[in-house]
């Protein structure tokens, strides 16, 4: 297939593809960029809404902090703890998150020096809640997973098509150069292109990772194997007739003792009697704000069943860790993530931009078009 013939191809494929989703990745994208601050927005708002936590001397521990949320929802057997989220700052509270039944997810806050439940909500009626909902589903559930998953590998499939026709490959100042003075026709296409251009890499990346994520039972195992990575075991505890868990204090000291130096960040507790308790950490040397190193114990003997150091990790495991900050847009701290607010617009400009490029051809083409029948009415 010749140079032409791939182009022809890829400006097929990148008008129709654009056209069809088009409005879906506006979508995704604007809420992207509304996303990019979320924990601090969310902080804020926490803060306003429940009350400023004035630091005190002593915190009290994580299984307090669990007792107090259990003994509060004991009567709603459609609850379940499944995470507890320790403070970031001296200012910040305690965060249990609790699932029901039907998926929906019930969040706690907790003071932690006095261990009074300070606030409660459902995260899924929150204006974050909704913009998770819609970047991810379009609060469409699952069915509308798999549609934003098939929509971000459709971008992908735009960016690669975009790169292929950007004018830059013949002259690389043209590719970049805007010339609003121009005829309207040629500023739009100077701004689609320069868009396009200057986002590529992170449109594609941001894709992909959605992509990987939305449908991550198929692509995780495809990630080990082409890493040539040993996918992990699942820890599984092993249940002693007439004993029950070990509690949460013992368990955290064995996690601190299996690696030494990190920060616990956040306890997520079995849903089921065989699997593990895992403790998420964080060493001194990791950028991921939560970490990327786990302990697995037992929960009925504490025996440590896996540690993940996350400066130790398989390669398999560094692609997919790495998905955090080429998402989210962290990767070079608060440069990246206001970057990132600018590439979450770049789909509602590019698919404008298209639209009007395409609408100039389809005018262009009917009156060519009406030509031949103008003529046979004056014969």
């Amino acid at each position: 297939m010749n140079s032409k013939k791939i182009r022809d191809l890829a400006f097929t494929l990148h008008r129709y593809l654009g056209l069809a989703v088009g409005l879906v990745l506006i979508i995704v994208g604007f809420t992207g960029s509304l996303l990019v601050f979320e924990q601090d927005f969310d902080h804020f708002m926490i803060a306003q809404q429940y009350g400023q936590i004035t630091p005190q001397q002593v915190q009290i521990s994580p299984e307090s902090v669990m007792n107090t949320i259990e003994a509060k929802y004991a009567a709603r057997g459609d609850l379940h703890l499944f995470r507890i989220y320790l403070p970031d700052t001296p200012s910040s509270p305690y965060l249990g998150q609790l699932s029901s039944t039907n998926d929906q997810r019930t969040e706690v806050f907790v003071n932690p020096y006095t261990g009074k439940i300070i606030g409660e909500r459902i995260l899924d009626k929150t204006l974050i809640g909704v913009m998770l909902n819609l970047h991810y589903s379009l609060m469409a559930g699952q069915t509308g997973t798999m549609f934003v998953g098939i929509t971000a590998f459709i971008m992908c499939i735009l960016t690669i098509t975009g790169l292929v026709l950007w004018p830059g490959w013949r002259k690389l100042i043209a590719g970049f150069k805007i010339k609003l003075d121009a005829h309207p026709k040629r500023a739009n296409f100077d701004i689609h292109k320069v868009t396009g251009i200057i986002t590529v890499v992170f449109l594609f990346f941001t894709g992909f990772t959605g992509f990987c994520w939305n449908f991550y039972d198929l692509t995780e195992p495809i990630i080990y194997a082409v890493t040539f990575t040993p996918k992990p075991s699942n820890p599984v505890s092993k249940p002693i007739p007439g004993k029950s868990t070990l509690n949460l204090t013992e368990q955290l000291k064995i996690a601190n003792a299996a690696l030494p130096g990190a920060v616990t960040k956040s306890i997520y507790f079995p849903a089921k009697p065989e699997d593990a308790l895992q403790i998420r950490m964080k060493l001194p040397q990791e950028n991921i704000q939560y970490g990327s190193s786990n302990v697995y114990l037992d929960q009925y003997s504490g025996k440590v069943l896996r540690v993940d150091n996350g400066l130790k990790l398989s390669l398999g495991d560094r692609v997919l860790n790495s998905f955090v900050p080429l998402h989210y847009g962290t990767f070079w701290g608060l440069p990246s993530r206001i970057l990132y607010v600018f590439v979450g617009l770049a789909p509602l400009i590019l698919f404008i931009t298209g639209f009007v490029m395409w609408r100039y051809r389809y005018q262009a083409k009917t009156r060519k078009s009406d030509r031949p029948i103008k003529l046979l009415d004056k014969i």
